[in-house]
């Protein structure tokens, strides 16, 4: 093979991988057809057989590409905090360790500036290819940061654990996914000069709250059921009279007044 046709097949499956990173980011795993990939790169069907096989192994190079080496740092990082802090790590810094490294990421030239909206659409897409794709690669560096989030939060039963951790990538998924990186940060930094380090705390921020706030409070319980009452009755207060049945009012007005109405008899 020539250097000519070696570059060409290069260019080729570069211009896939962006081609399907994108419609990943935009559409979903389910809604993103091979059709829809090889018109965005300019190739044909035959290419992604000859350099990948097909969309699932498509798909599993670009995870593998955008998600293997900020898994690996998020692991070294979480290594080195806890050999600094042998007495164990807070809620918020083992939420730092996750962020702080996609944040570095996303600012380099290999991951590009879509980078935090692929891993938003990553951690919420409901495929389950997509679901499967995590477990079977990462399931060990999930479970080291969930034992320790478990260490950094004793008093919660791991199932409710569990729970919040779940609520709050979600929530934080789906907010990445839906959002253009640089209004996001504007949003977050409300027009002021801040620095990572206050940028990636006020994000922190609004997600710590999910693993902290109190799960079975009396007061909130409380507050909860008095809304709840009073829902009830303003609904019952402005409901608006059930409309009368069709069948009714045509035996109220005769079975003849439709012909005076000049409409049809129903």
């Amino acid at each position: 093979m020539s250097t000519t046709q070696r570059h060409g097949h290069s260019d080729t499956r570069k211009r896939l991988l962006e081609a399907t990173e994108w419609l990943f980011i935009d559409r979903g795993y389910e809604a993103m057809s091979l059709r829809h990939i090889t018109a965005r790169a300019g190739a044909n069907l035959a290419a992604v057989n000859y350099h990948f096989g097909g969309k699932e192994a498509l798909m599993q190079e670009l995870l593998s590409q955008r998600l293997d080496r900020l898994n690996r740092e998020r692991l070294q990082l979480l290594s080195a905090c806890e050999q600094l802090n042998p007495t164990g790590l807070d809620a918020t810094t083992v939420l730092g360790m996750l962020f702080v490294p996609a944040f570095r990421l996303s600012h380099g030239s290999t991951s590009g500036p879509a980078f935090m909206r692929l891993l938003g659409r990553v951690y919420s897409d409901p495929s389950p290819f997509i679901h499967g794709y995590l477990q079977e690669h990462y399931r060990s560096i999930s479970g080291r940061f969930f034992e320790a989030f478990s260490r950094a939060l004793p008093a919660l039963p791991r199932h409710e654990l569990g729970l919040r951790l779940h609520f709050a990538l979600k929530a934080l998924s789906g907010m990445l996914a839906g959002e253009d990186m640089q209004e996001l940060i504007a949003s977050i930094s409300k027009g002021e000069a801040i620095n990572d380090a206050e940028l990636l705390a006020r994000l922190i921020s609004l997600i710590s709250p999910i693993l902290t706030a109190p799960f079975d409070s009396p007061e909130q319980i409380q507050l909860i059921d008095r809304i709840l009452q009073l829902d009830n009755s303003t609904a019952v207060a402005n409901a608006e009279p059930l409309a009368t049945p069709h069948h009714e009012t045509r035996g109220r007005l005769g079975d003849q007044q439709w012909i005076k109405e000049g409409r049809l008899a129903s």
